[in-house]
C-alpha cells in the first residue's frame, strides 16, 4: 500500500507541473496614427477647383460624386489628390483635404509634394 500512496502524491505533483499554462504575451500597441499638418499647404487649402489648374495645369484625373469632387495631380516626384466640397450652406466647392504620395505608393510629405507640383512644366 505504501507504493500506492507514493506513486498517487508523485502522479499529483507531476500533473500540478504539467498543467500550469505559460502566460500570453500582450498583443503589440496599434500603430501611431501619423500627424497631419497644413503648414505649406496654403496655396492648396480653401481653393476652387479654377485655382488649382491654374497652380498645376490640367488635373491627371478627376472624380465626382455627389457633392465632393477628387483632382488628381502628378508629377514624377508625387501624386496629390485634392477634395473638394462646397462650404455649408452651399456655393462653389473648395479643398479641404489634401492626401499626398509618391509615385511607388510610399508615403510623401503633403506640402513637399505641393512644391513639387508647382515646379512641374507645363502642367506636367
Amino acid at each position: 500500500m505504501r507504493h500506492i500512496g507514493s506513486a498517487a502524491v508523485g502522479a499529483l505533483l507531476l500533473g500540478g507541473c504539467a498543467a500550469v499554462p505559460a502566460p500570453m504575451a500582450s498583443p503589440p500597441p496599434p500603430p501611431a496614427k501619423p500627424t497631419y499638418t497644413t503648414v505649406g499647404l496654403e496655396r492648396v487649402l480653401g481653393q476652387t477647383a479654377n485655382a488649382l489648374t491654374q497652380l498645376f495645369g490640367t488635373p491627371d484625373a478627376e472624380v465626382t460624386e455627389g457633392t465632393g469632387r477628387k483632382l488628381q495631380f502628378g508629377s514624377g516626384i508625387c501624386v496629390l489628390d485634392a477634395y473638394l466640397y462646397p462650404k455649408q450652406g452651399g456655393g462653389v466647392p473648395v479643398v479641404t483635404h489634401v492626401d499626398a504620395r509618391q509615385r511607388d505608393g510610399r508615403a510623401i510629405d503633403r506640402a513637399s509634394c505641393v512644391a513639387a507640383l508647382t515646379r512641374r512644366t507645363g502642367g506636367r
